[in-house]
């Protein structure tokens, strides 16, 4: 993960991109998810950043990438450092967002209390999601990075709820 200024993403992949090697990276993008937002008296379908203020770059050759980051501190604006993601959320990532990088909305229900994701990409990891807000249509899925506790968002749709 390589920070950026925020609002920056797009400007910053695309700066990456064109100024680093095919030997550095394999692929530069930032990771979306759904939301849905009410306004205008109906519900619209939005995508929002999983990682605000980032970018993640894929790179089989970190030496190779961070040497050539230190050369181009200019190219993305900034000095920073890069953080690399535990291998137990980027499994998780690669699961959720598949090759769109992306994590489409879910629907589900809550049956006596449990939560069954009925569609899209969080069905089967009802135990991953640690708070849904019905309100917002929201999951937050927890990871572990390093030793602080972080949250994934993620959109769900709770369609019906019985006793």
């Amino acid at each position: 993960m390589f920070p950026c200024r925020e609002q920056e993403e797009q400007k910053t992949v695309d700066s990456l991109k064109k100024n680093l090697s095919d030997a550095a990276i394999l692929d530069v993008f930032i990771l979306t998810y759904d939301r849905m937002y009410r306004y205008q008296g109906a519900w619209h379908l939005e995508k929002k950043l999983i990682f605000p203020s980032n970018v993640l770059l894929e790179s089989e050759n970190e030496n190779a990438l961070r040497d050539e980051l230190m050369r181009r501190q200019g190219c993305a604006g900034q000095r920073q450092e890069i953080r690399k993601i535990a291998s137990e959320d980027e499994k998780l990532l690669r699961f959720l967002c598949g090759t769109m990088k992306h994590i489409r909305m879910s629907k589900g229900v809550i049956r006596r209390g449990i939560t069954q994701v009925t569609e899209g990409p969080l069905k089967g990891m009802e135990s991953q999601i640690c708070k849904i807000d019905r309100h917002k249509r929201l999951a937050s899925l927890r990871t572990l990075e390093g030793r602080n506790i972080k949250y994934i968002p993620a959109g769900l749709e709770i369609v019906e709820k019985t006793i």
